[in-house]
């Protein structure tokens, strides 16, 4: 193993080449779930919708309720809801 100013050049190598094989698999990947969203869009779904459900679906529920309640403070605030629920 070469030392070259204290770097361990064959550990340094195999890092290089780990992260290179794993960037390869993260492109292929990233294409495959760009083929899986042109056939959705192909069967009549909204991508962008769909892209905001799968969004939704890792946030926990009570991050979700959260965002929720201030999109509508702030929709509110604009005047872009209509008038507030008196439940």
């Amino acid at each position: 193993m070469s030392d070259p100013g204290g770097v361990a050049g064959d550990q340094l190598r195999a890092f290089v080449e780990r992260i290179e094989r794993l960037e390869e698999e993260k492109k292929v990947i990233s294409d495959d779930i760009k083929d899986v969203y042109a056939e959705a869009k192909g069967t009549g779904f909204d991508v962008k919708i769909l892209r905001k459900v799968i969004s939704l679906r890792k946030k926990q529920p009570h991050e979700r309720e959260e965002e929720d309640a201030i999109l509508d403070l702030y929709m509110h605030a604009l005047g872009m809801a209509g008038p507030a629920n008196d439940a």
